[in-house]
């Protein structure tokens, strides 16, 4: 292994996802489906709680891959595009929170720990040079 960054952000990506994906499964759904609202809201939510699993899987995956690539010059890039995509998912995250649910802006305290972790990790892996 090249990069232990890359590769303990790749497990808590792999995490997030499996923890979002049961969250949802466990608490969110039911409470739509007892709620009466029309099955194609519950469809959307539905496909969008399981899309972030899957995109979260798929990040874990990626940075698990990119732990084990020779030349890290190859994927600092994609660390960095991925750091955009959590400072993008966060500020979305944040910004509906204070426009639609201002009482419970404590919640977001968890996920904004998790993001900013994986953001550290993954900018300490982008600092880790080849050894020569």
């Amino acid at each position: 292994m090249k990069n232990v960054f890359y590769f303990i952000a790749g497990a808590l990506f792999i995490l997030l996802a499996a923890t979002h994906t049961w969250f949802g499964l466990e608490t969110a759904l039911p409470v739509l489906y007892d709620s009466g609202i029309e099955n194609s809201l519950i469809t959307i939510f539905t496909f969008q709680l399981h899309m972030i699993g899957i995109q979260d899987f798929i990040y874990g995956i990626a940075a698990i891959i990119m732990a084990f690539q020779k030349d890290m010059s190859k994927v600092k890039f994609a660390a960095w595009l991925l750091i955009a995509i959590l400072l993008a998912r966060w500020a979305i995250m944040t910004l509906i929170t204070f426009m639609y649910d201002l009482n419970n802006v404590i919640d977001l305290l968890t996920s904004s720990i998790a993001f900013f972790i994986l953001i550290a990790l993954l900018l300490l892996g982008a600092r880790v040079k080849d050894k020569s």
